[in-house]
């Protein structure tokens, strides 16, 4: 393998362990030892829960492909997992806020297990179910947990500042270093040791028993709104009325949207964008390169958090600097010369391209933990996970299109399209900003007046 690859890898492991051992009292909040039980609990499932999640990832493909199915029958069962959780992963989400976020996240379990045993079936069809379980799945994933979380630590009666502080834990471990280790232990069961591309579902299914059996025996029910007359179209209902009445969550839901849209296609996209000409490219190096980059981002996060700089203002930049990150596949399609040449090593063109998707995916790592802090602010308690799943859904769709259409469109209009969506990102972040000083603001006033009130005759 290429020095660079190991250069850029060796550059990004360095900083990181810079940031991490580098950290000042600026850097550090002061909590409480019940904080940090909690905090370490939560930090813990969450992360056996990404392992179950990212090690599937790099053998989904590989195992239909052994199955015999073509890559249209593929595309379809990955529109189905997508379309799933669009559909039936959204009534299941909402039902966290009416019959407990705790139980969502049990079901959570149960779903994925039974999607990782579907995967020892050859049958299209039992695949198919599995899909749907995963799509399902994947829902709660992003939903239910948060939801449960940001409850429990209120209330608990925890600082709203702490939260931040496991938000940003969560990811630079869930999202960073167990996906590194997840996808090299994948690795090893699959190929170095020859237990064929299923053995990472099983491995996976492991995992999220015994998550689940943390999550029972140490985590307490929470619920959105407890009342008994709420039935599923009333929670509908209350999570498309706080939408409409309140350009704050509708704006968050777009910026959501937008961005993990475009983050989605990605995946589906960097691997022909690094090798358009069948380079020979270390796929696994590189993925674990781009989750590295993902821990760099969620490390200067917490720094951002911890200095409680405004979220709405840096995250700003952030969606720029991810717009100009996604074009450069465009630019070096232009501006540098392509080789017609098959194979061989990663071209000029590709190596910039592969620096600016290291780029790309630590605005990722930046972008988790900054977005949870501003759903916790601006999402109301008592439909916060049928709410969450709303902004699933324009997400799921536009990745059922992408992935329907992914041959139909030059990969470059593809990233010029998801440069366009991020600039789009930066600017309703910039109007979210405007609206929520205008409500703090107006606020203020109120609270003002009332406190005059008693003292006019």
């Amino acid at each position: 393998m290429e020095v660079f690859y190991y250069l850029v890898f060796g550059g990004l492991a360095a900083v990181v362990a810079g940031l991490e051992l580098g950290k000042s009292a600026k850097d550090r909040v002061t909590t409480s030892q019940a904080f940090n039980s909690f905090k370490n609990n939560y930090v813990l499932v969450y992360s056996l829960m990404m392992s179950g999640d990212w090690l599937q990832g790099p053998y989904v493909y590989y195992l239909y492909s052994q199955y015999g199915f073509d890559k249209g029958d593929i595309g379809r069962l990955f529109i189905a997992g997508f379309g799933s959780s669009m559909l039936f992963g959204t009534i299941v989400g909402s039902l966290a806020d009416k019959q407990g976020r705790k139980r969502a996240c049990i079901t959570y379990c149960i779903s994925y297990i039974l999607s990782c045993i579907t995967k020892h079936s050859p049958e299209y069809k039992i695949l198919m179910i599995g899909r749907v379980l995963g799509g399902i799945a994947t829902s709660l994933l992003f939903s239910a947990f948060e939801s449960w979380l940001v409850a429990e630590h209120n209330k608990r009666g925890f600082d709203s500042q702490w939260l931040s502080i496991t938000f940003s834990k969560a990811i630079f471990l869930g999202n960073g270093l167990v996906a590194i280790v997840s996808g090299l232990f994948a690795n090893l069961l699959a190929d170095n040791l020859g237990f064929g591309p299923v053995a990472p579902f099983d491995a996976a299914a492991c995992f999220l028993a015994i998550g689940m059996a943390i999550i029972m025996s140490s985590w307490s029910e929470n619920y959105g709104d407890p009342s008994e007359s709420k039935d599923l179209m009333s929670q509908f209902k209350v999570a498309a009325k706080a939408i409409a009445s309140d350009e704050k969550i509708a704006l968050l839901g777009a910026i959501q949207s937008l961005f993990e849209g475009s983050m989605y296609t990605f995946v589906f996209l960097w691997t022909p964008a690094l090798s358009p000409n069948e380079e020979d490219i270390p796929h696994g190096f590189i993925f674990a390169t781009f989750m590295l980059s993902s821990m760099l981002g969620s490390s200067i996060a917490a720094r951002l958090l911890a200095r409680k700089l405004k979220v709405e203002g840096y995250m700003q930049i952030v969606f720029t600097i991810s717009a100009f990150t996604l074009f450069l596949p465009v630019v070096t399609n232009i501006l540098v010369p392509t080789s017609s040449v098959k194979g061989g090593s990663i071209s000029f063109g590709g190596t910039l391209q592969l620096l600016g998707f290291c780029t790309f995916e630590a605005c990722v790592g930046i972008f988790w933990p900054s977005i949870m802090k501003m759903r916790s602010q601006y999402i109301p308690e008592e439909a916060r996970s049928t709410i969450m799943n709303f902004f699933r859904i324009p997400l799921n769709l536009f990745v059922c299109v992408v992935l329907y259409n992914v041959n139909a469109f030059p990969i470059t209009v593809m990233f010029g399209m998801c440069s366009i969506f991020l600039f789009m990102a930066a600017i309703l972040q910039r109007r979210l900003m405007v609206v929520s000083d205008l409500h703090k603001s107006s606020t203020k006033a109120q609270e003002m007046d009332d406190e005059d009130e008693p003292l006019n005759p």
